[in-house]
């Protein structure tokens, strides 16, 4: 991975996003103020260290007034849902204008521009666009796989106590249906490194699984797994991984032969800034067909990875506009992204740190974790501080209390500000020293 990112001309821009379509078919897609806006910043770092371009105030500031966030509120949850660029939900609105002009119609023009996105996210994430099937969201994608392998009774499934709920309530369903059965391993957040992690998959793989379900990262604390590494022993092994990659894609500069799993789910509304609705699914060409769809498919479309989209009318806009969503994600620059959420992270987080009531459950090692974080403040209730932040200050962040993870989880995104981080940090720092007002210190 190289350490400076050129900019990328706008031909060459519009041909990256597509995957080698023509430009004259793409130019419509992208509003050219935002791709202008994009350039001009992007020329300013030519040749310039990606974790030098996350400290450029001035270079960021372009990107933030891209969104059209509100700033009556500080979002740092972009954990849940991130935000759309302007030139993002620009689209998506003409999109949805122009196949309400005559929605028969408009079904067969604007559906075939399905493969120019396929192409894009096939371009991003590294691999043949036979392997991408546009889905909803992660849990849509991951559930498409969980429900459609061939798994028999005593068959093993190796899952993280940290995995997303749906996804083990979808394996517990199959454990009544079917006989499968789960096995939890516990990973210490923070782990103390990759090691130990692999450590823990390896000991635990037996004869019997046949499958891996891992996040990267955890939607809990953000913890980033050594995913090829744990993909190189299960393959040894005959066994086949499955990733949900909810909060890897967009977020970090991530391809698939970074990780060589079999099959990989991400949400493209959380950190490509996507529509929301839209997600995607990669599945190794040589197992989609023994992947079954989760709708009917007509017949010789066994070996296609369109048989997972099969799922009635849809709004062609929200997955159109991914290409937008794509455009801009590329136009800032993956690297650069990856390494300025880290920044942001780190900012507020080494502040907080220096606080002795302050516990982490997040690893800040920059191989392990990225835009999550989740902190517990000793003697007090995270959802409680969580209700008084967005209550008193207009403080968004995400508050939970499960496997014996007390957490304030915080992610900011592109369009967060230092200033805001600031006024975070200094409202926590008062809770820290002293405590909650009440009701909330009742809570």
């Amino acid at each position: 991975m190289e350490l400076s990112e050129r900019p990328i001309e706008r031909r060459d821009f519009l041909r990256t996003v597509g995957g080698g379509v023509g430009v004259a078919s793409l130019a419509p897609l992208f509003g050219s103020d935002t791709l202008g806006v994009l350039e001009a910043a992007a020329q300013q770092t030519v040749g310039v260290d990606p974790q030098q371009v996350a400290q450029d105030e001035t270079f960021w500031r372009e990107i933030q007034q891209a969104f059209s966030v509100s700033r009556s509120m500080i979002n740092l949850n972009s954990g849940s849902v991130g935000a759309c660029p302007t030139v993002v939900t620009d689209s998506l609105f003409r999109y949805v204008m122009q196949q309400e002009e005559a929605p028969a119609f408009q079904r067969g023009v604007l559906a075939p521009r399905l493969e120019t996105v396929r192409e894009g996210l096939a371009n991003q994430f590294g691999c043949d666009a036979e392997e991408i099937a546009l889905m909803r969201s992660t849990t849509e994608a991951m559930q498409t796989v969980l429900l459609g392998l061939d798994l028999r009774r005593d068959d093993e499934v190796l899952v993280t106590a940290q995995e997303y709920p749906p996804m083990i309530g979808v394996l517990k369903r199959r454990e009544q249906r079917d006989g499968i059965r789960i096995k939890t391993i516990d990973i210490p957040s923070p782990a103390e490194s990759m090691d130990e992690i692999v450590n823990i998959f390896e000991q635990a793989m037996t004869v019997k699984t046949r499958l891996i379900l891992v996040s990267h990262p955890t939607y809990l604390d953000g913890q980033f797994f050594p995913i090829k590494r744990i993909c190189e022993i299960a393959h040894q092994r005959g066994i086949e991984v499955a990733v949900d990659g909810a909060h890897s894609f967009g977020q970090i500069d991530i391809k698939h032969e970074d990780m060589d799993c079999d099959y990989y789910g991400s949400s493209l509304h959380k950190w490509l800034n996507a529509p929301k609705g839209t997600g995607m699914l990669y599945v190794r060409r040589a197992h989609i067909g023994k992947v079954w769809p989760m709708a009917h498919t007509p017949n010789g479309m066994d070996e296609n990875i369109r048989k997972f989209e099969m799922g009635g009318t849809k709004t062609y806009g929200i997955f159109l506009s991914i290409g937008d969503a794509l455009a801009f994600h590329r136009g800032v620059g993956p690297k650069r992204k990856e390494e300025r959420l880290r920044y942001l992270t780190n900012y507020w987080a080494q502040r907080l740190q220096a606080m002795p009531k302050v516990h982490f459950y997040t690893s800040l090692d920059p191989g392990m974790s990225c835009a999550i974080a989740t902190i517990r403040l000793e003697g007090l209730s995270s959802a409680a501080i969580y209700k008084y932040l967005w209550d008193k200050h207009n403080i968004l962040t995400a508050g939970f209390n499960l496997l014996g993870i007390n957490g304030l989880r915080m992610s900011p995104n592109l369009f967060t500000t230092l200033d805001e981080l600031d006024q975070f940090c200094e409202v926590m720092e008062r809770v820290a020293n002293n405590g909650l007002p009440q009701p909330y210190s009742n809570m």
